[in-house]
């Protein structure tokens, strides 16, 4: 700019001439100086460090190691490519790097899709104390991520006041003589002990009437049915029905794995897409996370007696089977009513619907013009809806559980230990 400044001032003044020459002359040698002292593009290295764990929209920090093998210190500014599930912070990210040393930053990131992704190139430039040149490059750096659903209702919980819920909701195994299938010790015959209650091998080797006390096996099934289908793809906020519902349902294996209840899921649209058989093992759980972590909404109508008849063919013992859907369509309602009651006949039966927020909040505002009485018709009949299928479904001894898409999980972890406490299973 100061060069073409001078020029400008050229035709009126002569003296400026040799001071646009020497103006030319200072910058051409300043760029030949800039040139030869680099750095050249293989002495700066970027590194990618990503988290060890990525949950849907939970914030995280990216951190990016800058090693300048140069002989001078470098200014970096580095941007990473866009992606489907993770956003990066836009703006470049700046950093000096002394010479033959190595900086680390952070870069500000949020996960806003669920399910597997890579990271990929990052676009960074780098120039050195004079400025004049700006060397641009690309790193190539391919990682396979998987965005988690967010599980952060199970941390809310904490680990004392979950054991204390456990212990309250009557989880411990009950000790009952002569009953019960599991072995709890073996002691002296009484008088009142049931005849089949003899251990005869224990009584040969004590040389006195024994008999085994067992318990009562408190470790049940629990199953969870999660609609994939058109329902599920519309979104509450800034997520997916779908992802609550993933979110809840994986919440509430968490919370009944600590009771050592066998856990299991089937996730369907139209088809199966996702199934596995109850487990207690942590194993089972982090493997059942992986198998939903993926699966995503298909814009088709869910087949539910198919579910439901495979529900009934692979559950051999009494369950709890909760459902995760939004029914609030007539078709699928009758649908729905006619398969679940049969299914709650021999299972224990718990419905999980998500509300929207926004239509609780129209319901709660006074309307101020023709646009707000319209929405208000529009939520009320909505709500209607709900609390028609909700009643419907309550008629047939299934337990309804109603909340906000935001309080979905917290939700039915309540829900699940009212159960337990009751002892419905």
């Amino acid at each position: 700019m100061g060069i073409a400044f001078v020029l400008a001032l050229t035709p009126g003044i002569a003296l400026a001439q040799p001071f646009a020459a020497l103006l030319g002359i200072a910058f051409v040698v300043a760029l030949v100086l800039d040139v030869a002292s680099g750095p050249v593009r293989d002495a700066v290295v970027v590194a990618r460090i990503v988290p060890a764990h990525l949950g849907l929209r939970r914030p995280v920090h990216l951190r990016y190691r800058i090693e300048n093998r140069s002989g001078r210190a470098v200014r970096v500014a580095l941007l990473e490519a866009p992606m489907r599930t993770v956003a990066v912070n836009e703006e470049e990210t700046i950093a000096w790097v002394p010479a033959r040393s190595s900086v680390e930053v952070e870069v500000p990131a949020l996960a806003i899709a669920r399910g597997s992704d890579a990271f990929g190139r990052v676009y960074f430039s780098y120039e050195n104390a004079i400025g004049l040149l700006r060397r641009r490059a690309i790193a190539e750096l391919p990682e396979r991520i998987r965005v988690y659903p967010d599980l952060s209702a199970v941390e809310r919980y904490g680990s004392l006041h979950v054991r204390n819920r456990l212990v309250e909701a009557g989880l411990r195994r009950m000790r009952m003589r002569g009953a019960g299938t599991e072995f709890e010790s073996v002691r002296d015959y009484t008088d009142g002990d049931a005849f089949r209650a003899i251990d005869w091998k224990a009584s040969a080797r004590r040389g006195r009437l024994m008999v085994v006390q067992r318990e009562i096996e408190r470790s049940q099934d629990v199953m969870m049915l999660i609609d994939c289908g058109r329902l599920m793809t519309a979104r509450i906020g800034d997520q997916r029905k779908l992802d609550y519902a993933i979110t809840a349902g994986l919440s509430l294996a968490s919370i009944a794995s600590l009771a050592s209840d066998r856990v299991g899921v089937v996730a369907f649209a139209r088809d199966i897409l996702v199934a596995r058989s109850p487990r207690s093992t942590a194993s089972s759980i982090r493997a059942l996370t992986d198998a939903i972590c993926d699966v995503e909404p298909r814009f088709e109508e869910s087949d539910y007696a198919r579910a439901f008849r495979y529900v009934s063919t692979h559950l051999h013992r009494r369950a709890l089977v909760v459902l995760f859907s939004d029914v609030i369509d007539p078709v699928a309602q009758s649908t729905v009513l006619a398969e679940l009651g049969s299914l709650a006949k021999r299972h224990v039966v718990l419905c999980v619907f998500m509300n929207d927020a926004a239509v609780a909040h129209v319901l709660e505002r006074q309307p101020n013009s023709e646009a707000d009485r319209y929405r208000l018709d529009v939520a009320v009949g909505l709500a209607h809806e709900r609390t028609v299928a909700a009643r419907m479904l309550e008629r047939t001894g299934i337990d309804v559980v109603d909340a906000p898409a935001a309080k979905l999980s917290i939700a039915a972890i309540d829900e699940y230990l009212r159960i337990k406490a009751r002892g419905l299973l």
